[in-house]
């Protein structure tokens, strides 16, 4: 039986989504406890993404099967029970044996957070502390040429993706600001698909456009480009967050 579980992690003690040898990892403790509830059985489980290290996750979407058949609700509760506190299931459904939570996945949602007051330690670990203030205006522009359909060959790291396929196409893009302190920004990006770093490359160079180094047009010669060098430094991970992923 196919199961489609919607949940969330700190990212800030794992090395990312992705099973690696000798390393903690979401899909490592995901799998870990779906074996135990198995009975001893291997389960591999298949997200709709995988996120890097320092990386959270809000509605991480994720399928595996299970041989024997288990009520939604008594799987929920079993996973919860055996997932570390850094590790929540919010939601277990029963699904066709043909759907796939990467493949059948037709959009989603990244966030990033950025704090440009005083450094917080609290925070430090959820909030990309760049403490120092940004012309949040000129970010906002350079968000709108980013939307509609574009190469984004210049935003990915090139050598480990498929170099035919580098376009995607942003729906929206904006910067949410926060009324009650206004030190603190939202980046917000919604997609068809997303390219590895292509999040963080485009925040870290909207992050040089807010300091005055860029100008917000100088998104489009970055796209054409279609060369990673001419794009800005990859943002720091912990400010990231994969928020959603639709169907």
């Amino acid at each position: 039986m196919r199961y489609f579980i919607t949940f969330s992690y700190d990212g800030s003690n794992f090395c990312g989504y992705q099973r690696q040898p000798r390393e903690r990892t979401v899909q490592k403790v995901m799998e870990d406890a779906l074996k135990e509830i198995s009975g001893g059985d291997s389960v591999s489980v298949c997200a709709s993404g995988r996120t890097d290290a320092l990386v959270h996750a809000i509605n991480q979407k994720a399928t595996f099967d299970l041989k024997k058949e288990i009520s939604p609700e008594k799987l929920y509760r079993a996973l919860n029970s055996l997932l570390p506190d850094d590790v929540y299931v919010k939601k277990v459904q029963v699904v066709n044996d043909d759907f796939h939570a990467r493949f059948n996945a037709i959009g989603k949602e990244y966030i990033y957070k950025i704090n440009m007051g005083e450094y917080d330690p609290i925070e430090r670990n959820y909030v990309y502390q760049y403490n120092k203030r940004l012309d949040v205006v000129e970010m906002e522009r350079a968000l709108k040429y980013l939307e509609g359909v574009h190469n984004f060959k210049a935003f990915t790291k090139t050598n480990e993706e498929n170099k035919d396929d580098y376009e995607r196409k942003i729906i929206q893009a904006t910067l949410i600001r926060n009324y009650k302190d206004v030190n603190k920004v939202t980046i917000s990006l919604l997609g068809t698909g997303f390219l590895r770093y292509m999040v963080r490359n485009i925040v870290g160079t909207l992050i040089e456009i807010g300091e005055g180094k860029r100008k917000s047009e100088d998104i489009i010669t970055i796209l054409e480009s279609q060369d990673r060098r001419q794009a800005g430094k990859t943002a720091h991970p912990e400010g990231l967050y994969l928020k959603d992923v639709f169907y």
